[in-house]
């Protein structure tokens, strides 16, 4: 009886010390959303697997925040890239209420999304949404990781008429709120720099058949046309370009289009030769770490890279080094830590001002040369 009651004592002890061990566990939850459906799938893709080596990184790395060690879980929800879908996936984690959440990608459900961060109080830190818009608005929940639209159409107009001497340019968007945002900045700066705008058009996020806009570019005798929207739109309309007899006819664009997919959406390296875009941000071989980063991602994630997944990885990793300076996971505690942080992600050097914009954005213009997206700054 008295061996039994020690036994029992001992194991009584054991089992107390892993249920407090357990309970001092604190399970962080991140949400992610990005379309990994629809024409942007693989740009959406790109951005989850950026995350899920971050929660996979962070894991491993036994993060402490107050004291407690911390178990990172990620949970995503597809958007489609459509603004009410957005809506509903924000309202969703709003409602499971996570710790914060790293999205969305396109500005079209980012700026309705951000509304419903703001309104639950939970940060997000969108990766790439580009619209000028998102920290306009006051809230103190909103980030972004990369040069806006200001910047993009800003600098490629300045390529166009300074680098190129261009003096007729055409402006096509897709009517959605990153495609307007964007062209509007090219076209405003353009036309400041003298250059001609000869034409304005304007399809859809979901257009296959550019012929008629192109026919109409044409005859104006434009010598290069901006688009603002994705890859999945600007692929067909360079083959059209090319059937229409207007290969040399250049096309600008953002980084919905600066996708190493545009190659194959286009048809062929030839039709991608006289396409020049940007991206906020430096190319991944000049980001510090960035080769070896992308090294590991490739191992991982084999022919999947389009160019977001760094900006997905360093958004998880800025929202858990200001949970770790608050000493909580709390976001009304760690929301204002975001903007006083200084942190070195693969990225870049990651620091906000008052609005949730990042602190002096880099950004890289690109060409395509035999198919391969290469930097031209």
């Amino acid at each position: 009886m008295h061996r039994f009651s020690r036994t029992a004592l001992v194991l009584g002890i054991a089992f107390a010390g892993t249920s407090l061990q357990a309970q001092d566990t604190l399970v962080v939850r991140l949400g992610h959303v990005s379309p990994t459906s629809g024409p942007a799938a693989h740009l959406g893709a790109d951005n989850v697997n950026g995350m899920r080596m971050a929660i996979d990184d962070l894991n491993a790395a036994g993060v402490l925040i107050g004291n407690r060690k911390a178990r990172f879980e990620m949970i995503a929800e597809d958007d489609g890239a459509d603004p009410k879908q957005g809506t509903a996936a924000a309202q969703k984690l709003c409602d499971q209420k996570v710790n914060g959440v790293v999205g969305h990608l396109t500005s079209g459900s980012t700026l309705p999304a951000s509304r419903i961060y703001n309104d639950c109080g939970i940060p997000h830190i969108s990766p790439v949404a580009t619209n000028a818009k998102l920290t306009q608005q006051g809230y103190k929940t909103s980030f972004r990781l990369l040069a806006n639209d200001n910047a993009m159409g800003a600098g490629l107009a300045h390529y166009a008429a300074d680098t190129l001497k261009l003096k007729k340019v055409a402006v096509v968007d897709d009517r959605t709120a990153y495609g307007q945002g964007v062209a509007e900045v090219f076209k405003k700066t353009a036309r400041s720099l003298g250059l001609q705008v000869v034409d304005e058009q304007y399809a859809s996020d979901k257009s296959v058949d550019f012929t008629p806009l192109l026919t109409a570019i044409r005859a104006k005798n434009a010598e290069a046309i901006f688009y603002g929207g994705l890859d999945a739109q600007a692929g067909p309309m360079l083959r059209q370009m090319q059937m229409l007899g207007m290969g040399k006819v250049r096309l600008f664009g953002g980084d919905g289009i600066c996708t190493h997919r545009l190659v194959e959406l286009a048809g062929s390296p030839a039709n991608v030769a006289a396409v020049t875009c940007g991206e906020g941000g430096a190319s991944v071989d000049k980001m510090p770490g960035g080769a070896a980063w992308k090294k590991r991602y490739d191992a991982r994630f084999p022919g999947q890279f389009q160019g977001n997944a760094p900006y997905g990885y360093d958004a998880a990793l800025v929202l858990v080094e200001a949970m770790k300076r608050a000493g909580s996971a709390d976001p009304a505690k760690y929301a204002p830590e975001l903007f006083k942080l200084s942190y070195q992600g693969v990225t870049g050097r990651i620091e906000f001002d008052s609005t949730g914009e990042l602190k002096n954005p880099a950004m890289t213009l690109f060409q395509f040369k035999d198919g391969r997206k290469a930097p031209l700054n």
